[in-house]
């Protein structure tokens, strides 16, 4: 694994050659970073140029030797940042933490990505962002066979270029509020919200509790309980 990332992180920067092109559509996507802001994946910091000057980022990385790349172009970076070295599937921050949650071709690269953007929920607070710029499989038949064929080699080196990450999001409890392309439907830039609360969800919870209680009352009595709904 340590050969593995160490290879990674040599052709990183070629990999991610793009950002040459489509560097000025992330800018306008981090813009909208507010307070307390994780960014996923970190890799070599190619993006770190982007951050906005009023932004407050902790900015997290799996491999020590990216974090090494990354930590020259930290001094940099415009803006208040904290590299540190965890796990997209296992976040080591509290509930509610963070107030905007950033992605930047990461949910391609995560083994596990539901479970990544789930971590993700978790440390947002309720009606925090979640702002994401990352490729998916296009919806088009021909684009989309071909994403799957490429993806038959490029998961070799980590990557799989035909996720359906907009289903993944919604799946996560996020709302999405606005997709735009950044190249065909094939590189989106992606903003939703971790919803609030509902008003009545605890009340409704509590009086479902009491319900449960009541029922299970009924049933160590010796009665037949009558049917939840």
């Amino acid at each position: 694994m340590t050969a593995f990332w160490r290879l990674r992180t040599r052709l990183y920067d070629v990999c991610e050659g793009s950002d040459l092109r489509r560097g000025g559509r992330k800018a306008e996507l981090f813009a909208h970073m507010e307070g307390r802001t994780l960014f996923m994946a970190v890799g070599t910091g190619i993006d770190l140029k982007h951050f906005p000057a009023h932004a407050d980022v902790t900015a997290i990385e799996i491999s020590a030797e990216m974090l090494a790349r990354a930590a020259p172009r930290g001094v940099q970076c415009p803006c208040e940042l904290r590299l540190v070295r965890a796990d997209a599937l296992n976040l080591p921050f509290a509930y509610g933490a963070f107030d905007t949650a950033v992605t930047s071709c990461t949910l391609c690269s995560v083994p596990d990505p539901g479970r990544a953007l789930q971590e993700v929920h978790r440390v947002l607070r309720p009606g925090g962002k979640l702002l994401l710029f990352e490729h998916v499989r296009s919806r088009n038949w021909c684009f989309g066979l071909a994403l799957d064929a490429m993806t038959l080699w490029t998961r070799l080196a980590g990557t799989e270029m035909n996720r359906d990450t907009v289903a993944s999001v919604r799946r996560a409890g996020f709302e999405i509020r606005r997709i735009d392309s950044v190249f065909l439907d094939i590189i989106l830039s992606i903003q939703a919200v971790k919803n609030l609360p509902s008003p009545t969800s605890g009340t409704r919870d509590r009086a479902g509790l009491g319900r449960r209680r009541s029922l299970a009352r009924i049933a160590g009595a010796g009665v037949p309980p009558l049917a939840a709904t």
